[in-house]
């Protein structure tokens, strides 16, 4: 069939070479002939062989694809889960050929065709945007196409939902499925369904999502599409409580053609539904063994041990679910994604149930070896992999906290014997494990002890002290660190009266004479660690109501961390969603509500947009002032939701007036979680910047110029930041014994420093040398009577010797504060203190502020200064690009500028001479 499409090709091709040399005609002239040229070689050479490429790709795309049967099945195999984007040849040549139409073949009356083949080709490169504006081209602008317009169409809803446009997607889709309505001849009609039911699952809208599949298997005359929504009918069904119909259709699939995986998992369907429905699950297990005596299921072992493991961890039975899942990944020889499977179940427990942050990383590191990158969900694997330690921090503070404030609710006899209880529980697991060598449990370490989602219950797993692997761990560090200490007050002190760790370790060698038995030098070692334990957990449980308030800030500082790394790391919006509820929940008045109910409204707002209303609603009403409520309320923004250097800079100027109110401590907390929310972000230097500024306040030289190092390696590029930053290490290598004699490496009012570390900048410290006037008595100003004179007679360029860079901007509400502090480090960083470079700040009416910086003794240098900090101006204001402009001057014509007149007329003459 291909060679004679082939040579029915190269005969065509003859005779429309021959029809162009009798004719004689240019293709350029618009006749009948070079129409219907262009109509034979479009179709021809170019829309067949593209279409058939375009096929064979799909084809490709769709083998390449792993279909996750735990979960509802894709209507497509297409790109949707496609790794990084990479150039592709082939898909290349059909978009050349679509252009070739586009431009050469415009008589022809295939140039929608060609627009549509633009659209199908984007749509594999995943390039979504382009494809929807294809797609919409092809809808309005070649309406009579009854048949390519439902192709676009069709197209389109599926490109839409890949862009998350939901609502979009159903409108487009409501119209393609009432043009089938009305038309009698269909055209289109399975590709319009599919799409359809693609939308209604990914909405689980399943009762119409049930009637959809069954129109795509009734028209689609591709047995293998049937077969596969045959296989979503029956997960519909179930979903809908139509376990007899799922049955069925189950079955249709086990004893088909389908391919192996897909039968054999339609099978572990019927059985599970059967099972569920005779509530016999001890029964589904054994008929899931059965499956393993059958010689023809040897290549679905795998995933039959995973199936098993599944069960016993619904049950809770966690040792057996382990058992099955290590023998699942004993036997995946051929499945790799089985085995990344199993492996991930063995982290998330390594993770969630037992604690076991070491274990977790291993099985998550072996997860993404042999899980394929095109996997769904593989990126949140990774992500999740490789921030594992963050999370695990804040969990393990949460179940530290709690386990301390359930003691703290006991009396006192209770709270005793239940100390005594977990110190009992600690030396046994010491001893079973004596090598063990981990975190403290009293610091803020990286060992998870807890499930966010599990409370923590005394006597369970969970349950920080009664967690024998993180307390042994935390016992074996205790030893590390204080060596045998005998309980006894200032334990810590190494000069305390009567004892020292000299003492004690002498004490404990004594014991190993002739005549001791090595149990009784065991005892007393675990009586000591007992002992100073015992007054460990004692001393750290919050009974009084500021050591409980303390407490509450730790917890709640951990659950807005995890929140905001679901949001922004993982990426994850409904456990992110999950997680600032709960926060509300535990904590509904606190100092970062209005960040809850902004977070809570911006994450809804791809999900319900009730709920997204509701949280706007709320941050309106009680918190009206913030800084949230502003953004929501600025027009710009709301044009812009997802303007991340918009929500930076909101952040970055609360950061600031923390700072500039001398709250350091209050800088760093809040410093640290804004770090984690924008870890990314091309700004996030300057975070680190204030934070390392606002620690040199409270610590030594030495733990000072390790932030600063750290700074310079994490972010050597930072073009603001990082030539500030080299200038402070060199500044402190020359000055290393003054300023390591110092109480704090930064104090107040410091002029020692002062060229390299100044005190902020605020609103109010405004110095203006002269303030600029409209005109001075022996000037001729304007009467209001007489004719405006142009820009031209009230500035001049005499004044060549006093030159200002100016930054206008237009609102005369906004505190500048952190803009002008940005502008100050440029300088620190790029000018000698001897200089004289200066930033600052005077109005031009009330909704103009003019920052302006100098002075430069020529106009060459001010167009040099402006050359190198307008590239960076993005970076170091924080107010919205569209509300400031640059601009140079002289002193003499600054002067003038008293109102946004003036200032309208001097950026004309600005414009025209400079």
């Amino acid at each position: 069939m291909r060679r004679t499409s082939t040579t029915l090709q190269n005969q065509i091709q003859v005779l429309l070479l021959m029809i162009g040399l009798l004719t004689a005609c240019s293709l350029e002239n618009k006749s009948f002939v070079n129409r219907q040229l262009q109509n034979l070689t479009a179709h021809y050479n170019i829309i067949f062989n593209a279409n058939d490429l375009l096929r064979q790709k799909e084809e490709i795309y769709a083998a390449g694809f792993i279909d996750n049967y735990n979960s509802m099945l894709r209507v497509y195999q297409d790109t949707t889960a496609r790794g990084a984007q990479t150039i592709d040849k082939e898909l290349d040549g059909i978009i050349s050929r679509a252009n070739t139409i586009i431009n050469i073949k415009e008589q022809s009356h295939y140039i929608g065709d060609a627009y549509l083949l633009l659209a199908r080709a984007s749509y594999l490169y995943g390039s979504y945007f382009n494809a929807n504006e294809y797609c919409n081209y092809v809808v309005h602008s070649f309406p009579k196409n009854a048949q390519l317009v439902q192709h676009a169409r069709a197209l389109q809803v599926r490109t839409l939902l890949n862009l998350n446009k939901r609502d979009e997607a159903k409108v487009v889709s409501d119209t393609a499925l009432i043009i089938l309505q009305q038309t009698k001849k269909k055209k289109n009609e399975v590709e319009v369904y599919a799409a359809r039911l693609q939308y209604d699952l990914d909405v689980a809208n399943y009762d119409e999502a049930e009637q959809m599949a069954k129109e795509v298997i009734r028209t689609a005359d591709n047995a293998q599409l049937r077969r596969r929504v045959t296989f979503i009918l029956a997960q519909v069904q179930e979903q809908n409580h139509k376990p007899r119909e799922a049955i069925t259709n189950y079955n249709k699939i086990a004893g088909s053609n389908a391919a192996f995986e897909m039968a054999f998992n339609a099978q572990l369907n019927r059985i599970r539904i059967e099972e569920d429905q005779s509530g016999k699950h001890l029964s589904r297990i054994d008929r899931l063994k059965s499956l393993l005596r059958n010689q023809n299921n040897l290549d679905f072992t795998d995933q039959i041990y995973y199936q098993i493991g599944e069960l016993y961890m619904a049950e809770n039975k966690i040792n057996e679910a382990i058992k099955n899942y290590r023998l699942s990944t004993k036997y995946s020889t051929k499945n790799q994604n089985q085995k990344g499977l199993s492996y991930l179940r063995l982290a998330d427990i390594s993770f969630k149930n037992k604690g076991d942050y070491i274990e977790a990383k291993k099985w998550y590191d072996s997860t993404l070896t042999v899980l394929l990158p095109n996997y769904p969900g593989y990126r949140t694997i990774q992500l999740k992999a490789n921030n594992l330690q963050t999370l695990a921090q804040q969990l393990k503070i949460i179940s530290h906290e709690d386990t301390l404030q359930q003691l703290a609710k006991m009396n006192e006899a209770d709270r005793k014997v239940r100390i005594n209880e977990m110190v009992d529980q600690l030396v046994t697991a010491q001893q079973y494990n004596p090598a063990t060598t981990a975190p403290t449990a009293f610091t803020n370490a990286n060992t998870p002890t807890t499930s966010l989602t599990t409370a923590a219950i005394a006597g369970s797993a969970t349950f920080y002290f009664y967690n024998t692997n993180a307390v042994s761990q935390g016992f074996a560090d205790f030893k590390r660190r204080w060596g045998n200490r005998l309980l006894e007050d200032n334990w810590r002190r190494s000069n305390r009266a009567n004892s020292n760790i000299t003492t004690n370790t002498q004490n404990t060698s004594q014991q190993t004479g002739p005549g001791v038995l090595p149990q009784t030098q065991q005892k007393s070692t675990d009586e000591v660690l007992a002992n100073n334990y015992r007054q460990e957990i004692t001393s750290a449980v919050p009974i009084t109501p500021q050591a409980l308030a303390e407490s509450n800030i730790r917890v709640f500082n951990a659950y807005y961390t995890i929140a905001n790394f679901y949001r922004d790391v993982l990426q994850d919006s409904p456990e992110a969603i999950r997680t600032y509820e709960l926060l509300l929940s535990k904590f509904p008045d606190n100092t970062e509500t209005p960040a809850v109910y902004y977070n809570l409204y911006r994450l809804y707002s791809e999900k319900s947009q009730a709920k997204s209303d509701e949280y706007r609603d709320l941050l309106l009403k009680k918190y009206p002032e913030s800084v949230f409520a502003r953004v929501i309320r600025d027009p710009e923004y709301g044009r812009h939701l997802n303007d991340l250097d918009a929500e930076f800079n909101a952040f970055y100027n609360q950061l600031y007036e923390l700072y500039v109110k001398k709250q350091y401590k209050d800088v760093v907390t809040r410093a640290d979680q804004l770090l984690l929310q924008y870890a990314d972000h091309k700004f996030a230097a300057q975070i680190a910047y204030l934070k390392a500024l606002a620690a040199g306040h409270q610590e030594k030289l030495q733990p000072f110029l390790a932030d600063l190092q750290a700074i310079l390696i994490k972010y050597p590029n930072d073009q603001l930041i990082a030539p500030l930053v080299s200038q402070h290490i060199d500044f402190i290598n020359a000055n290393q014994a003054e300023l390591a004699a110092r109480p704090t490496a930064l104090v107040e009012n410091d002029n020692f420093l002062s060229p390299f570390l100044p005190t902020p900048v605020t609103q109010q410290a405004v110095v203006v040398q002269q303030k600029p006037q409209v005109a001075k008595p022996n000037q001729t100003a304007p009467a209001a009577t007489a004719p405006v004179k142009t820009a031209s007679a009230l500035f001049s360029m005499r004044d060549s010797s006093r030159y200002y860079f100016v930054v206008n901007v237009a609102t005369g509400t906004t505190n500048l504060s952190s803009s002008r502090f940005g502008i100050g480090q440029f300088n620190r960083a790029n000018f000698a203190p001897e200089a004289g470079i200066k930033h600052q700040l005077t109005n031009a009416g009330p909704d103009n502020q003019l920052i302006y910086v100098g002075m430069f003794h020529s106009l060459s240098m001010v167009k040099d200064y402006a050359r190198a900090i307008i590239p960076l101006m993005p970076q170091i204001m924080k107010v919205p690009a569209d509300k400031y402009s640059f601009f140079i001057i002289t002193q003499e014509n600054l002067d003038k500028l008293a109102d946004k007149k003036m200032l309208d007329l001097y950026i004309d003459f600005y414009q025209k001479n400079y």
